[in-house]
């Protein structure tokens, strides 16, 4: 049998693993500065559940992987975290507001494959539930650029509101039933290239003369504000101004260079309602997006069949960003988290209270559990770049006291147990 892994996943090693809990550490701290609280939810949730009319939409169908418990229930595993937080809200409906959370945890979507993209892969998300302020919107491009600037990866935010796209549209008379399928088209602005996502227009009913039209609103220049100033000459829709306004209002808020309004930014999932964006690598090292997100009202509400539950948020792709800081050499591979290796010379009894000391103190602590000799187990140490090891010998025991070698540069000190906890400390 040839041993395989299924398409589009991957197994990550120990020095790639210690990188990304090193990422999942920063984007924790962040989200609790913020006030966000972590939340788990299910990796697999009921169909009906995933296919709402508000929840990913058509086209996100086609990636959702579909099973069938024994009982018959058809079941599917989550495409994203963004749906069983909708869920998780309109089944406790008690909870205060704004209800801020975080969750980590595998998604799935049954996608095509590439360069910082998979099919399993872990999502990282930041939500505010129950306040429609772009207050709310802002914190969460805040939050972003915070945790970005601690990474070290120069990033662009593109930003616009669904509700712009909209007046967008209606300006060029493109009818509403339409709307869906030319926004789920425009999102693969990035990904597919321009003259097929125009045939892809005209096979969704727009004519020539409007795509036209609106590719060049797309590609108008400028200042953020200029760009709002031009759209407010062409939107006459009291969505597309609403749009607009809410746009304006989050600017205000969000003072950036970072941030660049992009009239064509679409988001392809259905539930997007207002603010939509995407964070990208300033040089485009990786294309696909690092994090994105927007804002989503009415998903909970349809849930819950009562009025609309205003909610925005932010989803971050470990993975991609992973990738982006090795590529970047802003985190180098570390083989293992442990401080001291213990080498035992017919010492093992002794050498075990000693790990059990050096743990209690809190110092990553292994001791040689193969019984080699000393010069395999410092092969072992020097494989695993083990910053120190700790010879223990008869002749030790004797003087009380323990030499430790500093694995770079080789030089070996004699030191009581209080000097040795010091120095393995620091």
């Amino acid at each position: 049998m040839k041993l395989e892994r299924a398409k589009g996943t991957k197994d990550v090693p120990p020095e790639e693993e210690i990188a990304k809990q090193k990422i999942i550490s920063i984007l924790k701290r962040t989200f609790e500065l913020y006030g966000f609280s972590p939340l788990e939810t299910p990796i697999i949730e009921r169909m009906e559940t995933l296919t709402a009319k508000y929840a990913g939409g058509s086209e996100i169908m086609k990636e959702t992987f579909k099973l069938t418990d024994q009982g018959g229930r058809e079941l599917g595993l989550r495409f994203d975290l963004t749906v069983p937080l909708a869920r998780f809200v309109a089944m406790n409906p008690h909870l205060k507001f704004p209800f801020k959370r975080y969750q980590i945890g595998l998604a799935f979507r049954d996608g095509p494959i590439k360069l910082g993209r998979y099919r399993e892969f872990w999502q990282c998300d930041a939500d505010i539930v129950g306040s429609k302020s772009m207050l709310a919107d802002a914190e969460c491009i805040k939050m972003a650029l915070d945790f970005f600037k601690k990474t070290g990866i120069d990033i662009v935010i593109e930003v616009s509101n669904r509700k712009i796209l909209d007046g967008i549209m209606e300006s060029l008379m493109v009818p509403e039933k339409e709307r869906n399928g030319i926004i789920i088209a425009i999102d693969k602005l990035k990904k597919v290239p321009l003259e097929d996502i125009k045939k892809e227009l005209i096979i969704k009913g727009m004519y020539e003369k409007q795509i036209n039209e609106m590719f060049e609103i797309f590609d108008m220049q400028g200042s953020n504000e200029e760009k709002i100033a031009r759209l407010r000459s062409i939107i006459t829709s009291a969505t597309g101004i609403e749009g607009l306004d809410e746009l304006e209002q989050l600017l205000a808020y969000v003072k950036s260079k970072s941030v660049t309004f992009k009239p064509s930014l679409a988001r392809g999932l259905e539930y997007y309602t207002g603010t939509v964006f995407e964070i990208f690598m300033k040089d485009e090292t990786i294309r696909s997006s690092l994090a994105a997100g927007g804002r989503w009202d009415s998903m909970i509400g349809q849930f819950m069949e009562n009025n609309e539950t205003p909610a925005v948020g932010i989803s971050f792709g470990i993975d991609t960003i992973t990738d982006a800081l090795k590529l970047k050499k802003k985190i180098m591979p570390v083989k293992t988290l442990t401080k001291a290796y213990i080498i035992p010379i017919s010492t093992e009894k002794e050498a075990t209270k000693l790990a059990d000391r050096l743990r209690e103190e809190g110092i990553n602590t292994e001791t040689d559990i193969m019984q080699r000799g000393v010069s395999k187990n410092l092969d072992y140490a020097n494989s695993l770049e083990i910053p120190f090891a700790i010879f223990l010998g008869k002749e030790e025991l004797k003087i009380k006291k323990y030499k430790l070698r500093d694995m770079k540069t080789g030089k070996e000190k004699l030191m009581n147990e209080k000097d040795l906890i010091k120095t393995l400390k620091k």
